[in-house]
């Protein structure tokens, strides 16, 4: 099949020509047909299929057969970072190149003053992030002439908790609308949601969220303690050109990146902790091949379109055999050949059979020839604590007060009784579980900083 089977605006074909499309994919020919007849769709399809141009394409072609007053936003699509939206915006303007429809992404980050100047002038679509735009709706924004909704990767919508966000977001749209779901992964979760967004969907089903085929699958056992230097040794052993490491917090992250910087690698860093305008330059430079090596946290394991990637190596084992297909999904795309290597301890014996079972088989055991394995942790020099030591955040007492019961491995000091039901925080997309707590409130309302451990002497 080729795209001019599909009934697709002449200026549209051109675009996909320029961009450099040859064959729709397996999403793309199940999906297009069905979104530009006006169907509700949930689309099911594993990493690295097309499915962006899958939605954008009818949605282009929609505004592009009914002209109505350009000062409102017609069509939406809500993901869950802000990586994401970038990722979109850049499809639908490189598709739109040779129409007059404008488009602008929407997340936190950033100033707001943009925004609401896009939503001042008028844009056709509008991809943003769930709790960026709760804020302008509370800023009287509007939404009442959107005609089609696209909810991308509602799996990790309901990861990060915006699930509560998007119900709010569908009670400030026109019932009357063609309505969309993406997922990799379709979790009981999403199906009540589904039920309250659709009507009488099409189900469309690329993959059954399993990893592209062409990835090589291999667990290399290790000591914590010489995990960074098994990383070394196998991005020198696969002379890796454009890899992905993922840890498990943002703490760990740059801690690695420095060490592989210093082995010569051209690394950057991709965590909740980093500016919008840093994680563009990181994301930029990855994909132009100026970085080699990019180390992240799971902010990155969605949804990101970097084609050149040849190897992830999970550093820390992922929480879920979901985030595993994930993380691994960003290598082997569109029929590409990857590597996943993934170091794991002792302790990762349950979720490594939970991972195997997902995939419907064992994943190799693997070592590194002439690597020492038997070399032992080195030793802690802990210097005595000092008053100066306290004044600095990084300082190892400060940090334990900061941190909770569960971070810190410390036994909790609270009382042990069952609390009471908390309702639950809205979680934005620049907030991830490994952010530092703010400051307790007073009860005047103002803030006050949290008291040091120890006193200045």
């Amino acid at each position: 099949m080729q795209f001019t089977d599909f009934t697709l605006d002449a200026r549209l074909q051109r675009a996909i020509n320029t961009a450099g499309y040859e064959m729709p994919t397996p999403i793309q020919v199940k999906t297009i047909p069905l979104a530009l007849s006006g169907q509700d769709i949930i689309g099911t399809a594993q990493t690295g299929t097309g499915k962006t141009a899958a939605f954008v394409l009818p949605i282009l072609q929609h505004l592009l057969g009914k002209q109505v007053r350009p000062s409102r936003t017609r069509a939406l699509i809500v993901t869950p970072t802000r990586e994401l939206a970038e990722q979109i915006n850049t499809a639908i303007q490189q598709l739109a190149r040779f129409t007059n429809i404008r488009s602008a992404s929407v997340y936190g980050g950033v100033g707001m003053g943009p925004q609401e100047q896009a939503f001042r002038q008028g844009v056709d679509i509008i991809v943003a992030c769930p709790g960026r735009l709760l804020d302008h709706i509370e800023h009287g924004k509007t939404l009442d002439g959107v005609e089609v909704l696209v909810l991308d990767e509602a799996d990790r919508m309901l990861d990060m908790g915006f699930l509560p966000d998007v119900r709010r977001i569908l009670r400030h749209l026109p019932r009357e609308r063609q309505s969309m779901l993406f997922s990799a992964t379709f979790a009981p979760e999403l199906h009540s949601l589904s039920a309250g967004m659709l009507r009488k969907p099409a189900r469309v089903d690329v993959g059954n969220g399993q990893p592209p085929r062409r990835i090589a699958h291999a667990l290399y056992p290790i000591s914590q303690h010489l995990k960074t230097s098994l990383t070394l040794a196998l991005l020198k052993q696969s002379n890796a050109y454009s890899a992905l490491v993922f840890t498990r917090t943002k703490h760990r992250a740059d801690r690695v990146a420095r060490q592989i910087k210093q082995a010569g690698y051209t690394v950057a860093t991709l965590h909740s902790n980093k500016s919008q305008n840093q994680r563009q330059q990181a994301l930029n430079g990855f994909r132009s091949g100026k970085i080699h090596i990019l180390v992240a946290t799971d902010i990155a394991a969605r949804g990101l379109d970097i084609a050149t990637v040849t190897h992830v190596i999970n550093y820390d084992i992922p929480d879920t055999p979901d985030a595993y297909i994930h993380r691994i999904g960003r290598t082997g795309r569109v029929e590409r050949e990857g590597d996943a290597m993934t170091l794991v301890t002792a302790e990762d014996n349950a979720m490594i059979r939970d991972i195997e079972r997902a995939l419907g088989k064992s994943i190799e055991r693997r070592t590194v020839t002439d690597f020492d394995y038997a070399a032992s942790a080195p030793e802690r020099q802990d210097a005595p604590y000092t008053s100066q030591q306290g004044k600095r955040s990084g300082s190892r007492e400060f940090e334990y007060a900061r941190r909770s019961p569960r971070d810190s491995g410390r036994p909790s000091t609270r009382n042990t009784t069952a609390p009471a039901p908390v309702t639950p925080v809205r979680q934005t997309e620049t907030q991830q579980d490994e952010q530092p707590r703010r400051p307790a409130r007073v009860p005047n309302g103002s803030w006050r900083k949290p008291q040091r451990r120890f006193a200045h002497r």
